[in-house]
């Protein structure tokens, strides 16, 4: 007890509260939007993000000053690695939740930047982040709604003949000539 009342100073302290109530907020803006829309990492997640990056960083700010905290930065960064990792799901040919993932990425940066005491940085980040998850989305449906050009797009076609064992040489070598005359490259015969 008696290290906490050597060490304590108020003013730090403040600034701790400051920064780290910031990131509560921010984080809860952020997360609000996520959570409306029923992502896996939702409002909870996404402020816990933003808090824990902003205590590492003032805490490294605080016992060694900005040089550490610029290190403490870059852990932050690759350690939501593997939170994002945990929210990315692969079922069949689609992949969901990247963007959440990112989202999370992003609450640590806001985090990072209220624990460096840049709070304008922080809301200015945060207003981008909403508005990419919320603005961008009409644009996105846009796009996907283009038809695609067909003639542009790649496609991989598989030919299956049954042929007698005697007949495969001759039969392999004329369907490879008309592919390739009617402008079909063949990739592998079986």
């Amino acid at each position: 007890a008696m290290r906490f009342i050597e060490t304590f100073q108020a003013g730090p302290f403040a600034d701790t509260v400051v920064s780290l109530l910031a990131a509560f907020v921010l984080g809860t803006l952020i997360g609000a939007e996520r959570q409306y829309r029923q992502r896996t990492a939702g409002l909870r997640t996404n402020v816990l993000v933003a808090v824990g990056a902003a205590a590492f960083v003032d805490l490294g700010m605080r016992i060694a000053g900005s040089a550490e905290a610029v290190r403490v930065i870059s852990y932050v960064v690759s350690g939501i690695g593997f939170l994002g990792a945990g929210v990315i799901m692969k079922e069949g040919m689609n992949v969901r939740g990247l963007n959440t993932a990112a989202t999370l990425w992003c609450s640590a940066a806001v985090g990072s930047c209220t624990g460096a005491d840049m709070l304008a940085e922080g809301v200015l980040l945060t207003v981008l982040i909403i508005a990419g998850n919320t603005l961008l989305r009409p644009l996105v449906n846009a796009i996907n709604r283009i038809p695609i050009n067909e003639a542009a797009t790649e496609a991989t076609y598989e030919v299956r003949l049954s042929v007698d064992a005697e007949a495969v040489p001759r039969v392999r070598e004329r369907l490879v000539d008309a592919l390739e005359a009617a402008q079909y490259p063949v990739g592998d015969v079986q």
